[in-house]
């Protein structure tokens, strides 16, 4: 065909065309402009100015009055390729009859072209990401020979792109950049919605599976899987931000604790009257309509979270929806989910968290990862068969056999959130991967008595995430129960062997015992948690949920459903030595009850929360202020060297079971110490494996604990109750709480001294004494 056509039908033809080379289209492009400038029909340069000036007056017709802030680097580097490709077409086809690109088509396709002459040079960094996609892929399809000369061209463009895309974190894409390909990351861009990174939680995942799916040996891959997901890149939460006016909240994190505390509730109350642009509406019908009415949860995932050395584990929000009603309330559900999520970057646990990391500084914005729920229908309600957290390093022995490199689970029936929060008067199923029925205790009295007595579901009907006791959801007809429960009687635990009678419900106890026998799941969990850390190059912790494969056969399975992976936070390392010979008149406490390992040197003061006087108070709201009058000690001893000790459980989310703090109220401390016994309250439940436990951690901060009933411990009730209280003097707003808790000068006890805090996990003591400063 000749020139006689019209060049407007001959663009038409080309760009039809080029709509079926979606992998060589960029070189077949690149090979067009390249005739274009060696017939001299425009110079290179020219052309690039073109490309600007047309890109500028389509800003304009766009409405964009201010171009240096209302459109970010990206969207500019987007809108020059899309005119630089639509420009190329047009000089092409008014310059050359359509038998030219046919014949460069040709000669791409037979590869005589070599790649130098068709890979165009551009700086990856400010390339939209169609270009470094379709450059990439194109390198992916080169012959071995070919493609080695443009290996380190291929790695800068996954480099970039996984930047773009998912992490600027380096000590991450480090690893990433060895894992992912182009595939991957496009089937990651095809899932996501918005611009900006997909945040640290999408991250792992994600690294976490590619890993997996890659190395793992067959009976593992063919039993893995990551749920159903989709992104909601960062730079939204800005887009509602600005479309709702909030954007005076920013100064949030430098202001006072008090501040912080007091704004929150209004904060909260303005993000949930907010609105979605319309676009990211039509998206999120989109989301919807795609999901249909499977039960979701939204999850944060922020810049910053799952990263090394600080997880952000539990600070912001993850809102489960049901997702059972018609289509305009759930699309209402899920718009108050992500404001909430949103909202949750300025809480204070947060902030202060930030501001300890000494990260408050950084810009922090939450991707969103949004998930179907694991898990399988049971009469009215909705729950995967179980879930949990693993961890590849078990750093916190209950028996001497335990092999730490082997890993750690904490495992609950139901949805995993019992297994990360400190919950109630609830326990989860401590499993040492190495000996998975070794428990921490062993009568069956106390395996009854710390095991779990709810479950967290979704309730189909009423369309809401509810706590249920076992009992109500446990039924003799659940058809898994013998991989969970045991019978109680008379004082010993028997596996179900048959059917069991209605009035037999309430004898059961939720053991475990036959999902750790008759599975893999210890098996595949320690290879798993294996492969991660060799990968990784240090310890990780993952969050899972399970279905039971073949339940009635005689070799059933399990499939994990893998839903986060992080490096695992770990203690720094401490030079311990237990003193010998220590006077005992010189011995303030000492335990042998879950032991870390570490030492905390001179320590002045000493905050000490009597159980009696916690107890007395007369509610939950007044010990809660406790928590909140711990907090403002916490901040008064920020330059001190100071330990915590009180009833039950630290963290704990019921004040009526423990002291009820969050990481903004003890983050200074060194070490939290709970007392237990049975005058007091429940033995301690190791809180290894919990959010509270990672920031423990990552702060440095010691967990102990001290049963008082236990025959060798020891505790100094002298020092802790006869020893000056200087509250009223430290905190003088605080001192109507006097009775309940004691802020305790080391020196004022005994003169010129101080405490040392020594603690061997590998003898599996823990001694605090006086030392002469």
């Amino acid at each position: 065909m000749s020139l006689t056509e019209k060049p407007v039908d001959r663009a038409l033809r080309i760009y039809l065309a080029l709509a079926d080379y979606p992998i060589l289209r960029s070189r077949i492009r690149a090979q067009m402009r390249r005739v274009l400038f060696e017939r001299g029909i425009i110079a290179p340069k020219d052309f690039e100015a073109e490309v600007r000036v047309k890109a500028q007056r389509s800003q304009v017709r766009e409405g964009i009055a201010n171009p240096l802030w209302d459109e970010t680097g990206e969207v500019w580097a987007l809108r020059l390729d899309r005119i630089r490709r639509s420009l190329t077409e047009s000089y092409f086809a008014h310059s050359f009859p359509y038998e030219m690109f046919e014949e460069i088509v040709r000669e791409i396709l037979t590869e005589r072209l070599h790649p130098e002459e068709v890979f165009i040079s551009f700086n990856p960094e400010l390339a939209p990401q169609d270009m470094l996609f379709e450059q990439a892929q194109a390198i992916e399809q080169l012959p071995s020979e070919e493609y080695t000369r443009y290996e380190h061209r291929y790695n800068e463009l996954i480099v970039v792109l996984i930047r773009k895309i998912i992490s600027d974190q380096l000590a991450y894409i480090d690893i990433a950049k060895e894992w992912f390909t182009s595939n991957d990351l496009i089937n990651i861009q095809k899932r996501k919605i918005g611009y900006g990174r997909i945040g640290g939680k999408s991250a792992g995942m994600l690294l976490a599976y590619t890993i997996l799916k890659r190395t793992a040996d067959e009976a593992i891959l063919n039993n893995l899987k990551i749920p159903e997901s989709y992104f909601v890149g960062a730079d939204v939460m800005y887009d509602f931000m600005n479309y709702n006016e909030l954007f005076h909240w920013t100064d949030q994190k430098y202001k006072t604790q008090a501040q912080i505390r007091a704004d929150f509730p209004l904060i909260q109350e303005e993000y949930s009257k907010g609105e979605f642009p319309p676009d990211i509406i039509k998206d999120f019908k989109e989301l919807l309509e795609t999901i249909g009415n499977q039960p979701i949860i939204v999850r944060s995932s922020s810049l910053l979270e799952d990263n090394f050395g600080m997880s952000f584990a539990g600070k912001y929000e993850s809102v489960f929806c049901p997702n059972q009603g018609s289509p305009q309330s759930n699309l209402n559900e899920l718009t108050q989910a992500i404001a909430r999520v949103y909202a949750s970057v300025l809480n204070p646990d947060a902030l202060f968290y930030r501001r300890s990391m000494k990260l408050q500084d950084y810009d922090e914005r939450i991707a969103l990862l949004i998930q179907v729920i694991e898990g399988e229908t049971w009469e009215n309600y909705y729950f995967p068969a179980a879930a949990g957290v693993g961890f590849s390093q078990n750093t916190y022995r209950w028996s001497p056999q335990i092999r730490a490199n082997d890993g750690f689970l904490r495992l609950v029936w139901g949805l995993g959130t019992r297994a990360v929060d400190r919950v109630g008067s609830d326990y989860p199923r401590l499993v040492a991967l190495s000996h998975p029925l070794l428990r921490p205790i062993s009568s069956p009295e106390n395996i009854r008595r710390y095991s779990q007595h709810y479950i967290d579901l979704i309730n189909l009907e009423t369309n809401k995430l509810e706590t249920r006791p076992i009992h109500e959801v446990l039924t003799r007809r659940y058809p898994l129960l013998r991989y969970f429960a045991q019978l109680n009687y008379d004082g010993y635990l028997a596996p179900i062997r048959s059917a069991i009678f209605e009035g037999e419900v309430k004898q059961l106890v939720l053991t475990f015992d036959g999902l750790l026998q008759r599975t893999p799941l210890a098996e595949m969990m320690r290879s798993i948690l294996n492969t991660l850390e060799q990968k990784y190059q240090r310890p990780v912790d993952t969050e899972f949920a399970l279905t039971i494969t073949n339940p009635r056969s005689t070799n059933p399975g399990v499939k994990i459903a893998l839903l986060q992976c992080r490096p695992q936070s770990h203690a720094k390392d401490h030079e311990v030595r237990l003193p010998e010979n220590l006077a005992e008149e010189n011995i303030i406490f000492s335990t042998r009850r879950m032991v870390p390992h570490g030492h905390v040197a001179c320590i002045e003061y000493v905050l000490f929360v009597p159980p009696e006087g916690y107890y007395a108070l007369p509610t939950a709201a007044a010990r809660s202020e406790l928590g909140r009058a711990i907090g403002r000690l916490n901040e008064i001893l920020e330059e001190k060297t100071f330990i915590c000790i009180g009833p039950g459980r630290w963290g704990t989310s019921n004040p009526d079971l423990g002291v009820h703090i969050g990481y903004a109220d003890i983050y200074n401390t060194r070490a939290l110490i709970e007392l237990a016994g049975a005058e007091i309250g429940p033995e301690p439940e190791p809180s290894f494996g919990t959010h509270f436990f990672q920031d423990l951690v990552e702060a440095d901060i010691f967990p102990l604990a001290i049963f008082l009933d236990d025959k060798d411990v020891v505790f100094k009730r002298d020092f802790f109750y006869n020893s000056p209280n200087l509250l009223p003097e430290m905190a003088p707003y605080d001192a109507p709480l006097a009775d309940s808790l004691r802020l305790i000068q080391v020196s004022s006890y005994r003169p010129g001294t101080h405490l040392e805090l020594v603690m061997d996990s590998s003898k599996g003591q823990g001694v605090a004494f006086l030392q002469t400063s």
